[in-house]
């Protein structure tokens, strides 16, 4: 399709970049960085095997952050044009003038940038025309209703593919871009019994369309997770552990590295304030940072200041080994940026588990977890509380679905009584955990 492709190239963009951060010396800058992206992409979803909706993505952003000694502006334009590009540098000038000095504001250390970019394979184009994404949505759907007739209707499903590239500059001579990709398959039906409804999914992310499992195969198993459910019981409020399946455990991995983000411990709005070199987690977790994966979705060869990224021990045999920092959240604290402006790359965790049917077994009895609904997790203290998804098991194996439950406890106890984390990972996260089995929370039922 006339769609595909960039409009600009990276030379364009680098020209750009030059001549921006030339504006803002001119303009009496100390120092400016600047950022010049583009992206485009096709969405096709389907319900019931019609169209729902179908759209094409083009934008193209300036972003620019100039400082005079300690005060910083910000203006971004879609406008490339020399007088868009000059009144953009004079508007973050101008708001530089009427900011407060910020001793922790500025550039990155010059000595922390990369000067390295390897191939990670992060772009791959998927020329994927309309009419073969509905086909492909279609496909996917079809699949879904075919596992069993009390699929009574669709959420819809849905195919994506977005690239884009761009170029990162600083007036300390920085220069440094790539281009990437995401796809996409997705799917999600209802499935009715009765009375009783119950809605289910499934999908797919990866940088290149050839590693995405198959649209049968994603739409199977969003059918074979609708039926599942169905039948689902209230259970009466007990303490029992409780096994996050793969996708709900992201979440809590999620919560981790927000802990331990820059921000949030500069700002003490975390309950890990303090607990570097102490254990957070038992001897059998480690957690890796790695962002030198091949096509993977959270690699890069420097973060979104320059700096160079590298592969991090962030927790080894349990003790919190390092923090997520970028340039600004390290001075604040009075340490060194981790390269992690913008936040983790690849979260790799691991933690002495197997398969998922292995991890029921080791439980025995208790509360399989596979969505998570709502939001409940006061940060500052750890507290956690959700509704959740999903089903009771009796002597290791899944007895029936479970609904209108809710499970608490704080994160702080909660990472320390993890018995064990699988190995069914799913590659289609930036954050890659299988299941975690937590020893025992607080259910809430009837």
């Amino acid at each position: 399709m006339a769609e595909h492709g960039f409009a600009f190239t990276a030379d364009t963009f680098r020209t750009l970049a030059q001549e921006t951060l030339a504006l803002a010396k001119k303009g009496g800058a100390t120092a400016s960085e600047v950022n010049v992206s583009e992206g485009f992409g096709l969405t096709a979803s389907v319900r019931r095997g019609e169209i729902d909706t179908l759209e094409y993505n083009r934008d193209k952003d300036l972003s620019v952050t100039v400082y005079l000694g300690q005060r910083s502006g910000n203006a971004s334009t879609s406008d490339f044009s020399p007088t868009a590009l000059a009144a953009t540098v004079k508007a973050a000038l101008d708001i530089a003038r009427f900011t407060a000095e910020d001793p922790c504001a500025g550039l990155a250390d010059r000595d922390r940038l990369a000067t390295e970019f390897p191939d990670l394979e992060l772009h791959h184009a998927w020329p994927l025309g309309a009419d073969e994404a509905v086909e492909l949505a279609r496909r996917t759907e079809a699949a879904a209703f075919a596992v069993d007739g009390r699929i009574a209707n669709s959420e819809g499903a849905s195919v994506g593919c977005q690239e884009g590239h761009f170029i990162f500059a600083t007036s300390d001579g920085f220069m440094g871009g790539y281009a990437s990709s995401r796809h996409s398959i997705s799917c999600a039906v209802i499935a009715g019994e009765g009375e009783g409804m119950q809605r289910e999914g499934w999908y797919d992310c990866r940088r290149a369309p050839a590693d995405l499992d198959s649209a049968e195969d994603i739409g199977r198993e969003a059918g074979r997770r609708a039926i599942a459910r169905l039948g689902a019981r209230k259970i009466p409020t007990c303490r029992v552990p409780v096994l996050f399946a793969a996708p709900a455990a992201l979440s809590l991995i999620g919560n981790f590295a927000y802990a331990i983000s820059g921000g949030a411990l500069y700002r003490k709005t975390s309950f890990l304030l303090d607990t570097l070199g102490q254990p957070v987690f038992p001897a059998h977790v480690q957690i890796v940072d790695d962002p030198t994966i091949v096509r993977g979705l959270g690699s890069s060869a420097f973060d979104n200041e320059g700096v160079a990224t590298q592969r991090r021990e962030l927790v080894r045999d349990g003790v919190l080994q390092g923090y997520l920092l970028s340039s600004y959240s390290a001075r604040k604290l009075g340490m060194e940026s981790t390269g992690n402006a913008g936040g983790s790359h690849n979260l790799l965790v691991s933690g002495g588990g197997g398969t998922l049917e292995a991890m029921l077994r080791r439980m025995g009895r208790g509360l399989l977890v596979t969505e998570l609904l709502g939001s409940g997790v006061n940060y500052v203290t750890g507290d956690y509380s959700r509704g959740i998804a999903g089903f009771w098991v009796e002597n290791g194996e899944i007895a029936w679905p479970v609904e209108e439950v809710t499970i608490a406890g704080n994160l702080r106890d909660m990472f320390h009584n993890i018995v064990a984390i699988g190995d069914d990972v799913l590659p289609r996260s930036a954050k890659r955990c299988g299941s975690v089995l937590i020893e025992s929370m607080k259910v809430a039922g009837r």
